[in-house]
């Protein structure tokens, strides 16, 4: 029965982050479960983009050792840009509104905006990959804006200058996280 409860808040959760519920953010709790549920939230995002990268290499024929190398790669990337992208905000934040919420209570609302990165599996689409993947990229990137506005309590507008901060960082640094792995499976 616990399970089935963990499973329904997860799904709820999804869903408000998924739905941009600026009120879902702002009443959050900070408290040991909903940082669970949060760090679940990154941890399937970062499921789904290995599973859809690891069938393209599949696809394309990579070798054992450079697929599990790459896939390697794939999660810790997302997994190192909710890290980094709280970090920028964190830091801004700090900046406007000194000692308003800690870097730790941060991570719980950014990493529910990771929800859309959940459903990154679908770039997996012949044609539509590429499209569905900036799709994601931008949802996300409104969801840790609305995350950030109820968070920090500042306007929409703020919040999204704060969040354009680390997100063309992170978004290199996926497009690099690709070069590799097309390299990588060329070369070995």
């Amino acid at each position: 029965m616990k399970g089935e409860d963990s499973i329904a808040g997860l799904r709820a959760t999804l869903w408000n982050a998924l739905s941009l519920n600026g009120n879902f953010y702002e009443n959050s709790p900070y408290t040991p479960r909903t940082k669970r549920i949060a760090l679940t939230i990154v941890i399937l995002a970062a499921v789904s983009r290995v599973l859809g990268s690891a069938v393209i290499l599949l696809i394309n024929r990579t070798e054992a050792p450079v697929l599990f190398l790459a896939l390697l790669i794939d999660g810790l990337a997302v997994v190192g840009g909710y890290y980094f992208w709280t970090f920028t905000i964190s830091k801004i934040g700090d900046w406007l509104k000194p000692g308003h919420v800690s870097y730790g209570e941060l991570l719980i609302p950014i990493g529910f905006a990771y929800a859309p990165q959940a459903l990154n599996f679908l770039t997996l689409i012949p044609l539509l990959g590429e499209g569905i993947e900036r799709v994601l990229a931008v949802w996300s990137l409104l969801a840790v804006t609305v995350a950030v506005r109820q968070g920090l309590d500042i306007k929409t507008r703020w919040a999204l200058l704060i969040c354009l901060v680390g997100w063309p960082l992170i978004q290199i640094a996926i497009g690099f996280v690709k070069i590799i792995e097309q390299l990588l499976s060329r070369w070995l």
